[in-house]
């Protein structure tokens, strides 16, 4: 089952799925194509654009489930 953590980097995030990206641009955060979006973890990125992290890894993670069943 493919799961992101606050550890995970948002790159490898919209790896696993591309449809992820809209989770990160309804909170904001529009730099997903940007260097530091490769090197950058979830939890980073919360922490810079003032976003409660365990909410959006709930959400993708809700998305994530959804899409296995």
């Amino acid at each position: 089952m493919k799961r992101v953590t606050k550890d995970t980097l948002i790159g490898d995030a919209l790896e696993m799925d591309r449809e992820i990206g809209r989770f990160f641009l309804e909170i904001g955060m529009h730099c997903l194509g940007c260097p530091s979006a490769r090197g950058e973890t979830i939890e980073e990125a919360c922490a810079v654009h003032d976003t409660d992290c365990d909410d959006l890894i709930a959400n993708i993670n809700d998305y994530l489930a959804s899409k296995e069943k």
